[in-house]
């Protein structure tokens, strides 16, 4: 078995003893979403002894439909998040969708997260990675787990070891995700620590027609089985009022069931650890 590299992000490594989660709002909505997002989940993940790096996404480009919401754009999504990173000292993650938003993205983000469906663009990957900051780089719903080698060695070879793959399911067509946990140890072979993308994994995708759907219910599972299987960090989307949510309401976690998956996640994965 390859060693993972562990990734050191402020105190504290991704890829060590220490179970770390990225979570937040799926999309920037409102300061206030951002806010109390944040606040819950900092005293939560303190209490709980987890790591911690707040997520949103200033512009969810890859949507359903053309009147789908995106969310606030990048000058002022990273201004709110900023704030967060301030008022809170937490440090960010958000996703990039082209080249020149690597550079600005950061100058507030900690982390660089690549969307799924762009995980083989190369400028962005190159681009991302000469900002030095960590790229985590989510695998294709149409990527084999070993295939995210050469992507990561685009990284790399552009000067930049800080590294994470993050796993969200493989689309099989028909409005559906499926999750191999055997995709976990493939990409360790690599050498770079594994997320498991629990929410985005029980999205259904397009499967509201102009949206998509997703079954909540079973994030619990997911997250605990990758955990389980070994995963170095998960990754949550929460949200005040799922329901109510702009973006990817079926799948976020509310702040009760953030609080249920966490502890039980962060239990199994002491005893894998």
């Amino acid at each position: 078995m390859v060693e993972v590299k562990k990734i050191k992000l402020r105190n504290f490594e991704i890829g060590g003893k220490t179970l770390t989660i990225l979570a937040g709002p799926c999309a920037i909505e409102s300061r206030d979403i951002l806010f109390k997002t944040a606040e819950f989940l900092k005293k939560l993940t303190s209490d709980l002894g987890i790591n911690y790096v707040f997520k949103s996404s200033f512009d969810k480009a890859n949507r359903s439909s053309i009147n789908s919401f995106r969310g606030p754009g990048l000058e002022k999504g990273l201004e709110m998040l900023a704030e967060i990173k301030k008022e809170f000292d937490l440090p960010i993650v958000t996703d990039i969708h082209t080249p020149d938003q690597a550079a600005p993205a950061a100058e507030v983000a900690d982390i660089l997260q690549i969307p799924a469906f762009l995980c083989r663009q190369t400028d962005l990957l190159v681009a991302a990675a000469k900002t030095g900051k960590i790229v985590n780089i989510k695998k294709g719903q149409f990527l084999a787990p070993a295939q995210m080698a050469p992507l990561a060695r685009k990284v790399s070879d552009s000067g930049n070891e800080n590294i994470l793959f993050t796993d969200r399911g493989v689309s099989f067509g028909y409005n559906n995700l499926v999750s191999d946990m055997r995709a976990i140890p493939i990409m360790q072979e690599i050498g770079y620590p594994v997320v498991f993308d629990a929410t985005h994994s029980v999205q259904l995708p397009g499967g509201a027609g102009e949206c998509s759907s997703g079954e909540r219910k079973f994030v619990e599972t997911l997250a605990k089985a990758a955990t389980a299987a070994g995963a170095n960090a998960l990754f949550f989307e929460v949200h005040p009022n799922p329901d109510k949510a702009l973006c990817d309401g079926p799948n976020q976690l509310s702040f009760d069931g953030a609080a249920k998956v966490f502890e039980v996640c962060n239990k199994i994965f002491q005893l894998v650890n």
